[in-house]
């Protein structure tokens, strides 16, 4: 089927030249209404290729002067797209009768920064299909998009873009005081409190203004009759103070009873906010965490949280008084006297526009604070836990210096925004105590003209201190909004990060574990560096496998793909035929004992954190755990025995006693599944000789990884895998690859001469 010229065609897109010419051996019809530049192969290897779509046709060229593949992209074919570490992946799917997937045509890949490009091509494709089932190919003609180039990055642009996308995608975006209308997600379980807090602020801020009110008669029928020699009207006066009296106490009782209210409601928002959060944080992938740093979390949850906390509690409360208080001063002022009214309303323009001002410099000022604090807290975070390295290098002054500086960065933050603001609220206050003075005088011309009476200008005076005062405030509680604003942008980003290893959709049910694994063509990748490649590996239940390889050849990543803690880019896992990726996480990792090189304990007793995976466990599942590996005897010389409390991170416990205590908490939760991740590298000889016998029974009847630095460790392996650069080299029992003389043997023979070094070097001391 052929297409009538596009309309864009003028002002299509300009390309590199060095691809002209082999666009236009394409034909005529090729000229491209969106494109997108690759820049990486089949193998994750940098190489450039060209991409494009024209009047719903796609082509694709290798190379500068390649021969151009095309699809027609009709109602059968489809371009999906996902990225994944950094590697964005274009696939062209044929879709079966049922709109299913039924066979891939192509894959294409490129780098994150051009993905804009590529979502670009994917809607002028999806706009195509639509208007020309709408209206035909006439009208998807008149679809296609005016696209226009970036001079920096060559990425795609509409006309009416003032900056390119994926040249400004880094910048951070600045927060808004809309991003505080998301805090009702967390508040919409209060609505009623807050209605009812709301009603009270209503009823407690028309109390306030009853007062003012009732100078009027005291003023006009009591006081200035009285000095005109009239006698005082003692039951006026004692009605008019009984009213002053009630609306005082009444405005008393109601402003209490809002405030207590909507401070708990705030609390509990507050409250939700923190939980919500941290639940949201346990639940992304590793990647995640792998780009933060541990005190910038701290301090979102906490400090942030805390912020907005009270701006709810406090300021959000002042805020819809002062507003309700300006607006019901307002119409009692117009109902008083309209002239002076409109007089009081002089400096309201002026003030609103330094508001719109400073607003914004505000907002962006606080969020730089915030990222600054975080670096100071940063800074506590990495120094703490560590304190043991700094003061074994004698590093106090240098960790000092760092605090210092980042100390000094935060004061120089707030320094700025500080001359800001000292300089906004004066001038506030300044505005209204200018617009008081023009009151009072146009009040006395009006009193002298005989247009009001004495009493009206002292009540008027009254309620244009309050209207002033509450303009006043709400300028200050800028500042506040605009803190809380930055705030609450530091804790969505958490919470709309969503996690790199998602939930199945339908997750299928895993109720028992043989532990068979397989990896199916198996494929990784750390942002553009290919760190697992097309690897298969079978591993029957009850089969024990060891990795070995030289370090970064794959074999940690290849655990945390088992685990789960990243997804593949391609290939699957199966456990028992399943793909892990169709099981809860959960479920999943239930089944897994995870016993690392540098075991990792909580604050708290050897009791607790052996049944960390099991806290229902009963004291005899405890000790038999301990039993099992081996830890029972030393922790009955702890003071406390297993009610010992342990330090953070497991300090007063030795490497060997912590590594124990690791495999006790495996073993408890009786997993089919076992990983051994450099288990025994990090201790002397004859612990290791301990956590070996405590090894062999944890590996009894389960699947079981191991990963050892020591090959001689792995002797009692069904198998080893050899692996390289990703790959699976060789494979076979010990013995089996040592005949072979390869990688293996290498790698054996390379340990033996070291261990033999270094027994030479000991005889010679």
């Amino acid at each position: 089927m052929s297409y009538p010229p596009p309309a864009a065609a003028a002002s299509a897109p300009a390309l590199p030249p060095a691809w002209r010419a082999t666009v236009a051996s394409a034909g005529p019809d090729a000229a491209p209404e969106a494109w997108l530049q690759t820049d990486l192969d089949a193998d994750l290897a940098f190489a450039d290729g060209l991409l494009w779509v024209a009047r719903g046709v796609l082509y694709w060229a290798q190379r500068a002067g390649a021969q151009v593949q095309r699809w027609v992209m009709d109602g059968t074919l489809t371009l999906h797209e996902h990225d994944h570490h950094g590697v964005v992946t274009l696939q062209l799917v044929r879709l079966d009768a049922e709109g299913q997937p039924s066979e891939r045509l192509a894959v294409w890949h490129c780098t994150l920064g051009r993905q804009l490009a590529a979502r670009r091509l994917i809607e002028r494709l999806q706009a195509w299909r639509q208007a020309r089932h709408e209206g035909g190919a006439a009208a998807a003609d008149d679809a296609a998009p005016q696209t226009l180039q970036c001079p920096v990055c060559a990425s795609p642009m509409e006309p009416d873009e003032e900056s390119c996308s994926v040249c400004t995608q880094v910048v951070q975006t600045p927060p808004t005081t809309r991003t505080l209308l998301r805090l009702w997600r967390f508040a919409h379980p209060y609505r009623w409190q807050l209605a009812l807090g709301f009603a009270l602020m209503l009823a407690s801020t028309a109390a306030t203004l009853v007062p003012p009110y009732l100078t009027i008669p005291l003023m006009d029928d009591v006081l200035i009759p009285f000095q005109n020699g009239q006698p005082v009207d003692w039951w006026l006066v004692a009605a008019l103070l009984g009213g002053l009296l009630g609306a005082a106490l009444l405005a008393w009782g109601l402003g209490w009873a809002k405030t207590y209210i909507l401070a708990l409601v705030s609390e509990r928002i507050g409250a939700d906010l923190r939980t919500t959060t941290y639940e949201h944080l346990l639940g992304l992938s590793l990647e995640y965490f792998g780009n933060r740093r541990t005190g910038d979390l701290m301090a979102r949850i906490g400090s942030e949280t805390d912020r907005i906390n009270i701006f709810l509690s406090l300021h959000l409360l002042d805020f819809a008084t002062d507003v309700l208080m300006i607006l019901m001063t307002a119409v009692i002022l117009f109902s008083i006297s309209p002239p002076l009214a409109l007089a009081t309303l002089l400096p309201l323009p002026l003030i609103a526009w330094l508001i719109h001002v400073v607003r914004d410099r505000l907002r962006t000022g606080f969020e730089k604070i915030d990222r600054v604090w975080a670096e100071v807290t940063s800074v506590l975070a990495d120094t703490i836990p560590g304190i043991r390295v700094v003061k074994a290098f004698a590093q106090e002054a240098r960790e000092a210096e760092r605090f210092r500086e980042a100390n000094r960065h935060n004061l120089a933050v707030n320094d700025r925004l500080n001359r800001l603001w000292s300089l906004f609220s004066p001038t506030v206050t300044l505005l209204t105590e200018v617009g008081l003075l023009v009151v009072w005088g146009f009040g006395i011309w009006l009193v002298a003209r005989g247009q009001v009476t004495v009493g009206v200008l002292s009540a008027f005076l009254a309620y244009i201190g309050r209207f002033y005062t509450r303009l006043d405030s709400m300028s200050r509680i800028v500042s506040v909004t605009q803190k809380a604003a930055a705030g609450a942008k530091r804790i969505f980003d958490i919470l709309d990060h969503k996690s790199s290893v998602p939930e199945p959709a339908q997750p299928v049910p895993l109720p028992t574990v043989r532990g068979h694994l397989q990896l199916q063509g198996v494929t990784f990748r750390y942002g553009n560096r290919t760190v697992i490649q097309g690897l298969d590996l079978d591993i029957r239940p009850g089969e024990m496998v060891g990795l070995v390889g030289h370090s970064g050849s794959g074999k940690s990543t290849l655990i945390n793909l088992i685990c789960r803690f990243y997804d593949v880019a391609e290939g699957r896992i199966l456990i028992d035929g399943v793909d892990v990726r169709d099981v809860r996480v959960a479920d999943w990792r239930r089944h897994i004992g995870l016993v690392l090189q540098e075991p990792f304990l909580f604050y708290g007793t050897i009791a607790d954190n052996i049944a960390y995976g099991r806290p229902d466990a009963t004291r005899e599942q405890i000790v038999a755990a301990a039993r099992a590996a081996h830890a029972h005897e030393f922790i009955l010389r702890l003071p406390q025995g297993y009610d010992t409390l342990v330090g953070e991170r497991g300090q007063g416990l030795s490497g060997g006693e912590r590594q124990r205590i690791s495999i006790a908490r495996a073993l408890l939760i009786d997993p089919k599944v076992l990983i051994l991740d450099e288990a025994t590298a990090s201790v002397d000889t004859e612990t290791e000789k301990e956590i070996q016998k405590a090894l062999d029974n944890l590996v009894q009847g389960r699947t079981t990884i191991a990963i050892a630095h020591r090959l001689s460790t792995l002797r009692r392996a069904d198998r080893l895998v050899v692996m390289d650069k990703g790959r699976k080299v060789e494979e076979g029992t010990h013995d089996e690859l040592l005949a072979r003389r390869g990688a293996y043997w290498r790698l054996y023979e390379a340990q033996q001469r070291q261990a033999e070094a270094e027994r030479e070097r000991w005889k010679e001391a």
